[in-house]
């Protein structure tokens, strides 16, 4: 039965035994408050995961950091609490689906209201139900169907390696034991700017003389954005899989290109037995900074956006920076929303794949905005290190008209164009 807030009443404001008159003491006319229905509120924070929307009281400390909100998307976790409690239905609103995962209202937030776990909770029934964006669908039936969103058959998984001009080795063909297993993933080896920086590192760790090996068709998508967009199921069979294939083979440590991969192997893999020693690439990278040769100097101005999931969600800051700190010549600046402060992109929990939709509630996309802001700074270059980003700022450039102002690298493909291991372009 829906709970019934009690009406409240005000007094009117007294001096003296007077009351007072003029506009600023009607605020305080003595009134009930319109009861409201908490149906619904109860509803979703009975969702196991959900229960900490309940501990909102509505501070708005959120609200100032939330990237949906400042991109004029009306959005923060204080306002879907409040939407809730007056009774409008998360389950069938914008709202629900509008959410980057980016972690920062939780890092403000006194009261630990944690979309984190909220939002991945609520959407996976609404998934179940068949009530989401017509994209985010289509990505988790390619998923299913051909182990990747993009929809790209999974036999040309390792054709990037063609590209590469070095060894790499696909562990099923090489059948020995390798330092390095290379977890690559979906956009890094189908899409175009994805397979560059691939190229890029691939010359890097042979440069290096590491020893690494590859999954090849054997590898699927680490599933970690489909479990943030509510496909728990879906993620829970990815999971199983890669598991399954990894533990075929001998290998000391894995080093993966994705920051969401990357949460998945450190957090999520393990509840279902795999677990190995992880590391982001850049990570793995800044401790071999000693044994790199740099001949070309690159001489820009470079700032460096921050991933949500290798940031916030991991609290990685410092591999990527002594990365473009070492390469001769760049100047490295940095945005005022960066570290724990950083912006998003937009394409963490499911967003990668909704632009369509989130365009039709923001006055601004957020990779926009960002590119906006890198600008701002005086950035010729943006730096990154998260497959989604590179064709998500590079259309952000252009949609912003900022075509030939700014370059979007990846880190791997200006320590490569510094190490004359690819072509300089900037």
């Amino acid at each position: 039965m829906a709970q019934k807030a009690k009406p409240i009443e005000l007094e009117v404001a007294m001096v003296d035994g007077i009351p007072l008159n003029g506009s600023w003491n009607r605020m305080f006319e003595p009134r009930a408050i319109s009861e409201y229905d908490l149906s619904v509120l109860q509803e979703i924070t009975a969702i196991p995961g959900a229960e900490s929307l309940a501990n909102c009281y509505q501070c708005g400390k959120c609200t100032a950091v939330c990237p949906v909100e400042t991109a004029g998307g009306d959005y923060s976790p204080r306002k879907v609490f409040r939407r809730t409690q007056l009774g409008i239905d998360l389950m069938d609103s914008r709202d629900l689906w509008l959410c980057t995962t980016c972690s920062n209202c939780l890092r403000v937030c006194p009261k630990e209201v944690n979309m984190i776990h909220i939002m991945p909770a609520v959407r996976e029934k609404a998934v179940m139900d068949g009530n989401a964006p017509q994209e985010l669908l289509t990505a988790f039936e390619n998923t299913a169907r051909y182990g990747n969103p993009l929809g790209e058959p999974p036999r040309k998984r390792a054709e990037w390696t063609k590209e590469a001009g070095v060894p790499v080795s696909i562990m099923s063909q090489r059948k020995a034991p390798v330092d390095v297993l290379w977890f690559v993933e979906c956009y890094p080896a189908y899409h175009p700017r994805g397979k560059d920086a691939s190229v890029a590192l691939a010359r890097i760790f042979n440069a290096l003389q590491v020893d690494f090996g590859i999954l090849g068709t054997e590898e699927k998508c680490s599933g970690d954005s489909q479990r943030m967009a509510g496909e728990a199921g879906l993620f829970e069979m990815l999971a199983e899989h890669n598991i399954k294939m990894l533990s075929k083979y001998e290998f000391n440590q894995i080093v993966v290109t994705d920051p969401h991969a990357f949460n998945a192997f450190r957090h999520e893999y393990p509840k279902f037995g795999g677990e190995w020693e992880t590391l982001h690439y850049t990570q793995f990278l800044a401790t071999r900074i000693p044994d790199m040769v740099f001949k070309t100097p690159i001489n820009r101005r470079v700032t460096f956006h921050d991933p949500c999931y290798l940031g916030r969600h991991n609290g990685e800051y410092e591999a990527p920076r002594q990365l473009l700190q070492a390469i001769p010549g760049l100047e490295l600046v940095e945005m005022g929303r960066c570290r724990e402060n950083s912006y998003c992109c937009g394409g963490g929990g499911g967003g990668m794949w909704m632009d369509s939709f989130t365009s039709q509630h923001l006055t601004m996309r957020l990779s926009e905005r960002r590119v906006l802001e890198a600008l701002e700074y005086g950035a010729e270059i943006l730096a990154v290190t998260c497959p989604y980003e590179v064709s998500r700022f590079e259309d952000a450039v252009k949609s912003t008209g900022n075509a030939g102002r700014l370059a979007v690298m990846d880190i791997a493909e200006l320590l490569a164009q510094s190490m004359d291991l690819v072509p300089v372009t900037v």
